[in-house]
């Protein structure tokens, strides 16, 4: 059995992407890089860093600033970000998770919040989903961000659990990729076409349940290699 579920936080748990998006795109507009939202669609799951490096690129702007400039942008987008989170509360998290993580905690398994996002702390607290959750990894604390694995074995060893003994759950291509290379076995919320058919899928969170996720370990053989 399972002993660990390991959490992507944008997405998963609740839709910050959208205020990701228009923080982003505010500084590009500043900075007279202009995304959409199809450019938008590189930057989920990837570190405020990483995401500042690929519109710095896309934009011809690589290699133009200081280290210091480059930190100044990177705190502005997120000034930005989390004045608009402000206005997150327990009724923005998504379908199916409360009842999820109430199982969880009840069938003695251990979560982890394992999200690219510095804000997750304070995302769980607006939520009121702090107290389950054992662990949150800082993903400052880890040396590559998604798709390496790095933040997934973190999490895994900060529950004190093998990684190769927990489900991650992601919704991006990226976080996918990154569960596959810690050894955990990957959960993906979405289509087949963003995040492959090789992986159990499902369409929404509204069908994410501890039943399911049993059900999904204990035929993970055929599931993974179908």
């Amino acid at each position: 059995m399972f002993q660990g579920v390991l959490f992507d936080l944008d997405g998963v748990i609740t839709d910050t992407a959208e205020y990701h998006y228009l923080a982003w795109k505010k500084l590009g507009e500043e900075l007279g890089i202009s995304i959409d939202r199809g450019f938008n669609e590189q930057l989920k799951g990837v570190s405020r860093e990483d995401s500042l490096n690929l519109i710095l690129a896309y934009g011809g702007q690589t290699d133009v600033y200081s280290p210091e400039e480059f930190a100044a942008f990177a705190k502005r987008k997120n000034d930005n970000y989390v004045e608009m989170i402000q206005q997150i509360s327990p009724e923005n998290i998504y379908p199916g998770i409360l009842k999820l993580l109430q199982d969880l905690k009840k069938a003695g398994v251990k979560t982890a919040l394992a999200s690219a996002s510095k804000n997750g702390p304070v995302l769980l607290d607006k939520m009121s989903l702090s107290s389950y959750f054992d662990t949150i990894v800082d993903p400052g604390s880890v040396a590559a961000g998604k798709p390496a694995p790095d933040i997934f074995a973190a999490a895994a060893e900060q529950l004190n659990v093998p990684v190769n003994a927990c489900i991650g759950i992601e919704d991006s291509q990226a976080g996918i990729t990154a569960i596959k290379a810690s050894g955990a076995l990957p959960v993906g919320i979405g289509k087949a076409e963003d995040l492959g058919s090789d992986i159990p899928l499902l369409p929404s969170t509204a069908e994410l349940t501890y039943a399911y996720l049993k059900n999904v370990w204990e035929h993970k053989n055929e599931n993974t290699h179908s």
